[in-house]
């Protein structure tokens, strides 16, 4: 019987939409929480906290266990913890005594779910046997990007349309998503990357430099793409003086549109274009737009630098996962668990130090960006250690 790889694709794709869901909903009813709930801004900017952090320990769970557990049973979890907390988001809080614990819970139940999808989808994917996967994986990511430019708009039309009191109708609909992706989980092909025991333990990657180098990148990546994409709204508002609902849309939305721009480009002509000097390229316009933001005297300058800035991290992460797996092709589920607790690690930081320097700069948004440049810097140099790897090997 021939497997149709195709059904492995989409059910990725809709993996990836349904963390950008998970990733993306709930801070829009950030201040809803504040007002209906009675809850303290500084209990709220917990909840992203967690998610993240539950995401760092899903991922490094998953370099353990999940090649126990087995690729389809995990990945199907995936898609049910991520609809039971989206579902849980809507019901709980009003169910239990204390709303704020309700709302813990349900992100916590999605993040789980949500590092799951980061972890599996990759090697999933990579395991399949299509050509230019360097190319199908750059495709792959970018429906994270569409998926969060979905959520932003379509969430808010709906609360235009309908109202935010109903935000947790929506909660439902979007969980449709994933309740939907169990069952191309399900019944999809799914193969494995290593056989069974042939994989590197954690230890042996841990001996390998290129592997050290690419963890390095993806920490970069992650704080490059998440310094700019949390504060973009921030910056937007305070620099070009508009309304939250226009600042979400002219800024994140419009950096998730870059970046997805990027990915969807690599895409499609990557079989023509050399992935190194792509990344390195995307790295020196990354450090620019990063310089550009900070010193631009012209908040329109700056708009634009926030916006490139999306475009030139877009290759970033599925670029590394590619060329780990080309050269470190005994990786296994390890390596890309590790890897994503890697990328997930630079996008703690990295929006962190933003603001305590933002903070300490007396609220200067540009003074921390300024700080940021050192992610592209850093980047840029860990890009020019894989090449010398690469030259090394040939």
């Amino acid at each position: 019987m021939v497997k149709n790889y195709n059904k492995t694709l989409i059910a990725c794709y809709l993996g990836f939409i349904t963390q950008a869901i998970t990733a993306n909903f709930a801070p829009l009813l950030f201040l809803t929480f504040h007002t209906s709930y009675g809850i303290s801004l500084g209990k709220i900017a917990f909840i992203s906290t967690a998610f993240f952090f539950t995401q760092l320990l899903v991922d490094f769970f998953c370099a353990k266990f999940v090649d126990r557990i087995g690729y389809r049973k995990s990945v199907v979890a995936s898609e049910v913890l991520s609809a039971l907390g989206l579902i849980g988001l809507a019901f709980l809080p009003q169910v239990l005594p204390d709303p704020y614990v309700g709302i813990m819970v349900s992100v916590i139940i999605y993040a789980i779910g949500s590092g799951l999808i980061e972890v599996l989808v990759s090697p999933i994917v990579e395991a399949c046997p299509f050509e230019n996967k360097d190319s199908v994986m750059s495709l792959l990511h970018s429906f994270y990007c569409w998926g969060s430019v979905g959520v932003i708009l379509l969430s808010t039309v709906f609360f235009s349309i309908f109202g935010i009191e109903h935000w947790r109708i929506l909660a439902c609909i979007w969980a449709l998503v994933p309740l939907y992706n169990i069952y191309n989980f399900a019944t999809c092909p799914i193969e494995r990357l290593t056989d069974d025991g042939d994989g590197l333990s954690i230890g042996q990657l841990f001996k390998i430099p290129m592997f050290w180098v690419s963890i390095v990148l993806m920490i970069c990546a992650g704080a490059c793409e998440l310094s700019m994409s949390q504060w973009a709204s921030a910056y937007v508002e305070s620099a070009l003086g508009l309304s939250k609902t226009i600042g979400d849309i002219v800024g994140p939305c419009l950096f998730a549109v870059a970046m997805g721009i990027s990915r969807v480009f690599y895409g499609k002509y990557g079989d023509k274009i050399d992935l190194m000097k792509f990344m390195l390229g995307s790295g020196i316009l990354c450090f620019i737009c990063y310089l550009l933001v900070s010193t631009a005297g012209n908040p329109v300058f700056g708009l634009i630098g926030c916006i490139l800035c999306g475009f030139s991290v877009g290759i970033m992460w599925p670029g590394t996962i590619s060329i780990s797996s080309l050269r470190i092709p005994l990786g296994g589920t390890a390596m890309f668990a590790l890897l994503a607790m890697a990328g997930d690690l630079g996008g703690s930081i990295g929006p962190s130090i933003v603001g305590v320097v933002t903070q300490a700069a007396g609220d200067n948004l540009q003074s921390g960006m300024l700080v940021g440049c050192v992610f592209p810097i850093i980047l840029i140099v860990s890009i020019c250690a894989l090449k010398f790897f690469k030259l090394r090997r040939e």
